[in-house]
């Protein structure tokens, strides 16, 4: 498909998630992107979650085609996918059901479980269960134990805790973003990450954060986290963790792109969660690995928008 087939290109950013700020950079860096390379693209920002007044908008902005920049609830969840659909507007990355599925932390975790995939051990705390005081001292492992929201991204309200008084602080936290949290062993391994484009997994990075784990502090504030592309570890343990997160992904059904977080733990890759629209700034780590890979940031930004095309007419 020629650039000029691409018609209107409208870059959907911002959202009215915890993650507004760091989709806007996404969707800014991609439209300079689109803009640079002679195509029409447009900003489209989605302040809402009102049916009609984003129906609307995607309407009067008379796109043909759809790049979902939006993190967090409403772009990652399957929302703003279903709004599409219903529109005809075809779009980057993936379906309504697969998008739902992997923002769900215990959903896709249950789905990796059934495809024999290493996850971490973890309880499932419900916000009414923890204040009435039933089943939550038995289901929680030795510490310490990772704590987070069953839906969010960034790492927004992600706590390791080593004690039980620093658990019901971490519980509380991650209450205050969601209904459903949770609690998990921590895993002591290496942190790394995989960029999926279509069916290609791209080169393991490894993250080594300043901080004792990769938080939202860790991954926006320049010079606090080490990124090593690609990772050095055994030929074997990247054939390894490259392949359970190309595994990951497809188990959820997802489509176009995505970023699979693994933890490394004597040649087992530990499946944390699947991305579905990671960050797409040239510094954020999808395009990190697609350079690694001789994949530029405009060529990136141009393959996604094809296949979006290409999803529709299959």
């Amino acid at each position: 498909m020629a650039k000029l087939d691409f018609g209107r290109i409208g870059v959907l950013m911002g959202g009215f998630s915890t993650e507004r700020g760091i989709s806007l950079k996404s969707g800014n860096a991609v439209l300079q992107s689109l803009k640079k390379q002679g195509l029409d693209a447009v900003a489209l920002d989605i302040e809402n979650n009102s049916l009609p007044q984003n129906i609307r908008l995607i309407k009067n902005s008379a796109i043909d085609v759809a790049f979902v920049a939006l993190h967090g609830c409403f772009g990652e969840d399957g929302q703003i996918q279903e709004i599409l659909e219903g529109l005809e507007v075809p779009y980057t990355g993936s379906g309504v059901m697969a998008s739902r599925l992997a923002l769900d932390k215990i959903a896709s975790r249950r789905i990796f479980q059934i495809h024999n995939l290493c996850v971490p051990r973890y309880a499932v705390i419900h916000r009414l269960t923890f204040h009435k005081g039933y089943g939550l001292w038995e289901k929680v492992f030795d510490f310490p134990v990772v704590v987070k929201p069953a839906n969010q991204g960034s790492s927004i309200g992600l706590s390791i805790t080593d004690s039980r008084k620093g658990l019901n602080k971490a519980l509380d936290l991650a209450f205050s973003l969601d209904e459903t949290v949770l609690v998990e062993e921590y895993i002591r391994g290496r942190e790394m990450t995989v960029g999926i484009l279509k069916n290609l997994a791209l080169p393991v990075v490894e993250i080594k954060p300043k901080n004792r784990f990769f938080d939202y502090r860790a991954k926006y504030t320049l010079g606090m986290t080490r990124y090593i592309v690609p990772a050095k570890i055994k030929d074997e343990e990247s054939r390894r963790v490259k392949q359970h997160a190309l595994a990951a992904h497809r188990f959820l059904g997802c489509e176009g792109f995505s970023r699979v977080d693994v933890i490394l733990k004597d040649g087992c890759p530990y499946i944390l969660e699947v991305n579905t629209i990671p960050g797409l700034t040239e510094t954020s780590l999808l395009p990190k690995a697609a350079k690694t890979a001789g994949i530029t940031f405009d060529s990136l930004c141009l393959r996604l928008v094809k296949s979006a095309y290409e999803k529709k007419k299959n």
